[in-house]
């Protein structure tokens, strides 16, 4: 299985998008500065998910989401995610 994310960095009020195999250790690697891209926004907090049987599958969406981020498209997908302190999760199966 293979997950779609986007982090939310509250102290630069920026989204990142990347795919991965573990969520729980992806993020914890983003939290802990060990990724280059993401290491001025830490704390990341994880708002949105998908889940993917392939990666490319999963690097597909990724490379979707990102060609409209900031745009309309990006908009709509993360306006309403925040849901209590839950990221909301989407199965793509």
């Amino acid at each position: 299985m293979f997950i779609v994310y986007i982090l939310h960095s509250k102290s630069l009020d920026r989204y990142y998008t990347g795919h991965c195999k573990n969520l729980f250790n992806r993020l914890a690697r983003h939290n802990k500065g060990f990724v280059k891209s993401t290491k001025s926004g830490v704390p990341w907090k994880l708002v949105y998910s998908e889940r993917y049987f392939s990666k490319q599958d999963a690097y597909k969406r990724e490379l979707l989401i990102k060609s409209y981020k900031g745009g309309r498209a990006f908009k709509e997908l993360v306006k309403n995610l925040w849901v209590g302190t839950e990221a909301v999760k989407r199965d793509r199966l």
